[in-house]
This record gives C-alpha cells, structure tokens and sequence, in this order.
C-alpha cells in the first residue's frame, strides 16, 4: 500500500478512539489515566506483533542516532494522549475532536519551519480553512 492508502487505514481506526474512550471514561467510567495505559498496552502488543513478524530487530536500533527524535516523539505522544484523553473524559467528542485535531494544522506548520516543506497558497488555504472549520465546530456556542 501507498502513504495515502495508509491514511485512509489510519483514519479509519482512529475515528473510533474517541468516541470509545468518551464513553470509556464518562463520569462514574475509567479514569483517562488508566484507559490510557490499558489501551496503549493493546498499541505495543500490536506492535510487537508486527515487529516480530517483520523479523525486524529492535536491538539493532536502540543506538542509532535518530532514537532521540523517537524518544522525543514518545514523550509528546504521551503528554498528547494523556491531555487528549483527560479532555475526553471531561468534555464533548464535538468540542474536544476538532481541538486535538489542530494537531494536523500545527504538525504542518512545524514541518514548514523545521523540515523544510513547501508552502504553497493551496497549503496555505488549507490551514487556514481547518482553523475556520475548528472554530465552527469547537468554538463558542458552537
């Protein structure tokens, strides 16, 4: 499968997180906290599934000088998920969604200023119709 086709895979499973974990941890539910470890303990047995069955070597990688970016990334990930899914618990999958889905907006643009991407006025129209798109969703009186 193409980077595109893997979106679509990804968007699909991850339309589901939400709503599951709202009603997973609504008042008198699961603590955020520990629906987040419980749900990212099924994350790494999937991925050690795949891992194993790639017959790829995790020893091979623990020294390569880009691990720090994955360490990084592992610690905004948990501050994300754990923020995302404490927002969850406490408000509406309308309002809290849209929010946390800036992140496509903000990883942009640090891709832009860090990775050097293109700008163009369609990216440009873009980010700022999803800006648009969030306020109407998630903003007051939405």
């Amino acid at each position: 499968m193409n980077y595109v086709q893997w979106a679509f895979v990804a968007l699909a499973g991850y339309t589901f997180v939400a709503p599951l974990m709202k009603v997973a941890t609504s008042p008198g539910g699961i603590p955020s906290t520990v629906a987040a470890l419980v749900a990212n303990t099924v994350l790494v047995v999937g991925s050690i599934g795949v891992v194993l069955y790639s017959d790829l070597s995790v020893a091979e990688y623990a020294t390569h000088p880009r691990m720090v970016y994955v360490l990084a990334a592992g610690v905004c990930l948990t501050v994300g998920i754990l923020a995302y899914y404490q927002a969850l618990s406490k408000g509406p999958v309308s309002v809290v969604v849209p929010v946390f889905g800036m992140f496509l907006v903000t990883s942009s643009l640090v891709s832009v200023l860090w990775l050097g991407d293109e700008v163009t006025v369609r990216k440009g129209l873009g980010i700022a119709f999803a800006v648009a798109a969030v306020y109407l969703t998630a903003g007051p009186r939405a």
